[in-house]
C-alpha cells in the first residue's frame, strides 16, 4: 500500500432524517440500519481499509462520540481520533484533519469521504478510489465525485461538469446546485451534465491547504498554529473550534476555486439521508423491507419496518408505511410525506423539552 494514501471520515453528524432510531445519543453512522450485522461507520472503515494503510486512516468525530467510535473501530489507533469540540461544519473538520496529516507527512494524498453513505459495489469503488489518488499525485487539482444519476432526485446535490473541458476521465466543474426542485432536477438529468454530489473527494494535502489559505485565510491560520503531535493538542483545538467559523467545505472552497474537477462514478451509491432512501436500498417481499428477522407479512405492500430489537413483525392490511420501533419512541408514518419528518421532530422537542432528542 502508499504510505502516501490517507482516508478521512468524517463521523460527527446526527443523521436526524433518521429520527428516532438515529439521534443525538446514537446517530446514524453508530446504527446497524442495513441490518447486516455492522454499523455505518464500521462498513465504511473496513471499506478503506482493504486499499489504504489502516494506520492512515483518520476519523473526526464530536468528543461525544469518541469511545463509540473505539467500540464500533477497535483496532483503529487512538491517536486516529480526531474529536471536536463543537459541530462546525465540514471545512472546520477538513482543516484539523488536512493539518494533522500534514503534521505527519506533507506529501500526503488524502480522500474525504462521510461516513455514513451505502456503496453496494465495493470493487468498483476501490477503482475510483485509486483512481482519484493518482490524478491527485502529480497536480494541484481539487477532484470530487459524481454520481450518474439514476433518476431526478430532490434529495441530493448536483454537480454540473464541463463537457469539453476535460481531463482523461475529469471533467472541470461547472457549478454546483443544492436540493433543486423535482422540475429543476428533470432538467438536469435531460442536459447529461449533471451528476449527484457524493460528497466524497480526493487531493493533495498541499493542495487543500493552499486552498483554506487562500479562501478561508483565517481559518488556515488558527489551525496551522497548533502543535498536532502536543499532549496539548485538545485545549488547543478546543480553543480553536470556540471562535472557528461554521462553514461547508463546499460554500467555502470548492465553489469558489476554478480548479475543481469531477470524476463521474458508478457504484451504488446512496447517501441514505431519509428513510424512503432506505426503503429504495433494501431487499423486498412485494414493495416490503422490514430490517427484523422475524417477520409476517399479509395484503401489505411498499411498507418500511425498522426495528433495533429484531421483533416479530406483523404487517396485515397496510401500505406506503414507515414504522420505526426505537427504545421510547414509535413512528408510523406515510412513506411520501417524510419530507414532513423534521417539522414533526421539531414540534415534538418544543412540546418535550430535553426529551427524545
Amino acid at each position: 500500500m502508499n504510505q502516501n494514501h490517507y482516508v478521512v471520515i468524517m463521523a460527527g453528524g446526527i443523521g436526524s432524517r433518521f429520527w428516532p432510531a438515529s439521534r443525538q445519543k446514537i446517530p446514524k453512522q453508530f446504527i446497524d440500519i442495513m441490518g447486516t450485522g455492522k454499523s455505518l461507520i464500521t462498513q465504511t472503515y473496513d471499506r478503506f481499509a482493504k486499499i489504504v494503510d489502516p494506520n492512515n486512516i483518520f476519523i473526526v468525530t464530536n468528543t461525544e462520540y469518541v469511545s463509540m467510535v473505539q467500540e464500533h473501530i477497535p483496532k483503529l489507533p487512538a491517536q486516529n481520533i480526531l474529536a471536536e469540540p463543537n459541530p462546525r461544519n465540514t471545512a472546520p473538520c477538513v482543516a484539523f484533519a488536512s493539518h494533522k496529516i500534514k503534521s505527519l507527512n506533507p506529501n500526503g494524498i488524502c480522500i474525504i469521504a462521510p461516513s455514513d453513505h451505502l456503496i453496494l459495489d465495493e470493487k468498483a469503488f476501490h477503482t475510483q478510489v485509486l483512481k482519484a489518488f493518482n490524478y491527485a499525485q502529480d497536480s494541484d487539482m481539487l477532484i470530487t465525485f459524481g454520481i450518474e444519476p439514476t433518476r431526478p432526485d430532490t434529495g441530493y446535490g448536483y454537480i454540473q461538469k464541463q463537457a469539453k473541458d476535460k481531463h482523461d476521465e475529469l471533467f472541470a466543474v461547472k457549478t454546483f446546485t443544492e436540493k433543486p426542485t423535482e422540475d429543476i432536477a428533470k432538467e438536469f438529468l435531460e442536459t447529461g451534465e449533471f451528476l449527484w454530489n457524493a460528497g466524497i473527494f480526493c487531493w493533495s494535502i498541499k493542495s487543500i491547504i493552499k486552498r483554506f489559505e487562500e479562501f478561508l485565510p483565517e481559518m488556515h491560520d488558527s489551525f496551522s498554529k497548533i502543535n498536532y503531535s502536543a499532549d496539548t493538542i485538545n485545549q488547543e483545538i478546543k480553543i480553536t473550534y470556540e471562535t472557528c467559523q461554521s462553514i461547508s467545505l463546499d460554500y467555502g472552497i470548492l465553489e469558489k476555486d476554478k480548479n475543481v474537477f469531477v470524476l463521474p462514478s458508478s457504484f451504488g451509491w446512496s447517501d441514505l439521508g431519509t428513510w424512503k432512501s432506505l426503503w429504495e436500498v433494501l431487499p423486498k417481499d412485494n414493495g416490503n423491507s422490514i430490517v427484523s428477522n422475524k417477520k409476517f407479512i399479509s395484503d401489505s405492500s411498499n411498507n418500511l419496518v425498522f426495528t433495533k430489537n429484531n421483533k416479530m413483525i406483523v404487517l396485515h392490511g397496510v401500505h406506503n408505511l414507515v414504522v420505526v420501533e426505537d427504545d421510547d419512541v414509535i413512528l408510523v408514518m406515510d412513506k411520501d410525506k417524510e419530507q414532513e419528518l423534521r417539522k414533526v421532530v421539531s414540534d415534538i422537542k418544543k412540546a418535550n423539552p430535553g426529551e427524545y432528542n
